[in-house]
């Protein structure tokens, strides 16, 4: 058995667009800042260490009513502009057309993730979709990753399962139970380094099959 999981944001999907509308919609209804732009956002969340309350918010936490209004507005933004990476959909379908398990772990939570995949008509092929917020723990924790790999039993074996993500926390997430990862520069991380380092999703199936 082979299996692998995707990181969401960055990797499958394109969705700076949305979350940078969000964020900005919070930034001006709560704190009266200037909007920022998408690649302010994307360098923010691919930062190894940072303060993402403080960058986008300038507090020094969230606050639980900027979540409850990016949640509130993000719901519905999330699904306007959302795309898959060119060759997303044909790797899908080829791995799944070799037996191959799919699955996604996102530090997003498991609403956003499920009601995107199924816009982009893609949701069924997964066999798990799990969010930060269902596993109770964000990556680079493996807990995500450790549910999915649950799922599959005793059936599962480290040296036939790989973790694709565009972030340094998949890959420590990965490397934490000793599974494969693969870095992947199409998405919202033009450099980084993993196992594997792949340019263009087909390059995952080479990878693996």
């Amino acid at each position: 058995m082979k299996i692998v999981i995707f990181d969401m944001d960055g990797t499958l999907i394109d969705t700076k667009k949305d979350i940078t509308t969000s964020i900005n919609y919070v930034r001006k209804t709560h704190h009266g800042l200037p909007p920022v732009d998408e690649q302010f956002v994307v360098d923010a969340i691919n930062m190894p260490v940072r303060n993402l309350p403080e960058l986008f918010y300038s507090t020094p936490v969230y606050l639980q009513s900027d979540r409850d209004l990016f949640e509130e507005h993000y719901f519905e933004e999330c699904i306007r502009s959302p795309y898959l990476y060119d060759g997303i959909a044909e790797t899908l379908q080829a791995l799944k057309s070799s037996q191959i398990n799919i699955n996604v772990a996102t530090n997003a939570p498991t609403i956003f993730a499920k009601r995107m995949l199924k816009h982009l008509q893609v949701s069924d092929m997964f066999d798990t979709i799990i969010g930060a917020d269902e596993a109770g723990a964000s990556k680079p924790d493996p807990k995500m990753l450790e549910i999915i790999l649950s799922n599959y039993g005793s059936k599962h074996r480290p040296q036939t399962t790989w973790m694709v993500g565009d972030n340094s926390k998949d890959v420590e997430a990965a490397k934490s139970i000793s599974i494969s990862s693969i870095f992947a520069t199409w998405g919202f991380s033009s450099h980084g380094e993993g196992d594997y380092v792949a340019s263009h999703p087909l390059k995952v199936l080479e990878i693996v099959k």
